[in-house]
């Protein structure tokens, strides 16, 4: 062996020596600042040093210390905010609660999940199971159905749309378990892994959980006061290779806004120039009277439409559907056989037979008027605070100050027994805003009275004093 060949090899001997003690200082770096956080000796809120501060006090590279914090926010305990630096969060509670919120206490109030309900819904399908036992048609229902649905059935969702501003027939609706699951298929189908899809800043969770189980590079687009930043949009179809634009243009969660017609034009111009599928999510566009056309409306040859009746009926209910240009159909079908098979046989006989008869119709005119009147009395009991919503949702945004933290704001309203979400499972940039989402739906009016109360009296205890 050569001297110049030893010494090669003691150099690699060194620097596999001093990349194992650079390991071996990063993981005691993470098991102690996690130690200190699940024990309380670092409280939630506190500001840990910059990364090129905990860099210089543990005398580590500036890369390390930036290994360290990305490795504790993996784990849930600290989130990192553009400009502001890197906090610990409170584990009191999950993540931002949301989509992964655990089950709530019996003895709590749930402004995080809607499932509204209405008087006399139990005694319809009462009804609608006893006229199901009785109709003759029982025994097929018990036997595999289409992967997309009876044709009789997509009819009469068919006519449902054609209220809602869209005519289609039935060859191309495919009914799903649910909107949720509607989107499934709809990525899986659509896109694959690495495909950029361009979402709102702030967008649903569920398709947040689609797109990471599925790899998607999600690029957030900025808000404005009527919708996204078009223009924002637009640059962005025009510097990366946008597949899809995921988008809820009638009522948007969280934020609540119904785009004009302008807008939507402009969407579907920008669509058309660069080529992206548009994703039109409608799950709580039942909610807006006279709403502009839907996307699916104006360009069905570019646009998969998704929505749902669970809320407007049950949220037990899993009954959705997918409207698709015929391109698409095929591939949503497969992606239904992969993932269902079909949608349960009775539920959809039942959802369809009231949507023939008016039932739907009767219960989303009942759920319009019962998110106005919740509206309003969110507006009664928060007045003076920044609520940002429509007045006929489900739900209100409430941003708070800058040098608030949503994350303690949330867990001292658990310990008064209110479950409420954060701004994180919906926030796709950077910077988590700090904001809490109330969702209203969920508990009768006199118990949403007083919890609003709360709510109020602790936001301005926790984050206005």
């Amino acid at each position: 062996m050569t001297v110049r060949s030893c010494e090669q090899d003691s150099q690699r001997i060194v620097m596999r020596t001093i990349r194992r003690m650079s390991a071996s200082r990063y993981k005691t770096l993470v098991d102690a600042f996690a130690a200190d956080i699940r024990t309380g000796r670092l409280v939630a809120g506190t500001r840990l040093p910059t990364h090129r501060g905990l860099a210089a006090r543990e005398g580590i590279a500036v890369v390390t210390a930036t290994r360290v914090y990305a490795e504790l926010e993996a784990m849930g305990l600290v989130s990192r905010e553009q400009g502001r630096g890197t906090f610990v969060r409170d584990i009191a509670v999950p993540a931002g609660q949301g989509i992964d919120q655990q089950a709530v206490a019996t003895d709590a109030v749930d402004l995080n999940f809607n499932y509204p309900s209405l008087p006399g819904q139990a005694d319809l399908l009462r009804q609608a199971l006893r006229e199901v036992a009785t109709s003759g048609d029982l025994d097929s229902l018990l036997r595999y159905q289409p992967h997309r649905g009876r044709p009789q059935d997509r009819a009469s969702i068919a006519r449902h749309l054609k209220r809602r501003g869209i005519t289609t027939d039935a060859d191309r609706i495919l009914i799903t378990n649910g909107a949720q699951h509607g989107l499934a298929i709809t990525v899986m189908a659509a896109l694959n892994a690495g495909d950029v899809v361009a979402v709102d800043a702030l967008t649903y969770p569920g398709f947040k959980v689609l797109a990471h189980a599925f790899h998607l590079d999600l690029e957030p687009i900025p808000a404005t006061a009527d919708g996204p930043d078009l223009d924002a949009l637009e640059m962005l179809c025009s510097t990366r290779p946008v597949r899809a634009i995921y988008t809820m243009p009638t009522l948007h969660n969280p934020l609540g806004w119904v785009m004009s017609a302008a807008d939507r034009a402009r969407l579907i111009k920008i669509a058309r120039q660069h080529g992206p599928l548009l994703i039109e999510d409608a799950s709580y566009a039942y909610l807006v009277e006279n709403p502009p056309p839907p996307l699916a409306a104006t360009a069905p040859d570019m646009t998969v439409y998704v929505s749902g009746l669970s809320k407007s009926i049950a949220t037990g209910l899993r009954v959705g559907f997918v409207v698709a240009p015929p391109s698409v159909v095929p591939s949503l079908e497969r992606a239904i056989r992969a993932t269902t098979w079909n949608t349960p046989a009775l539920n959809t006989a039942i959802v369809c037979r009231w949507l023939d008869d008016g039932t739907v119709n009767h219960l989303e005119a009942q759920k319009r008027d019962d998110a106005m009147a919740r509206q309003a009395l969110a507006g009664q009991e928060l007045a003076g605070l920044p609520l940002i919503g429509h007045p006929s949702s489900y739900f209100t945004w409430l941003p708070l100050p800058d040098d608030a933290r949503a994350d303690r704001l949330t867990a001292t309203l658990a310990r008064q027994h209110i479950s409420v979400s954060t701004a994180e499972p919906f926030t796709t940039s950077v910077h988590t805003p700090q904001a809490i989402r109330l969702a209203l739906g969920s508990t009768d009016l006199d118990s949403l009275r007083s919890t609003l109360r709360t709510v109020r009296r602790v936001a301005v205890e926790d984050a206005y004093a």
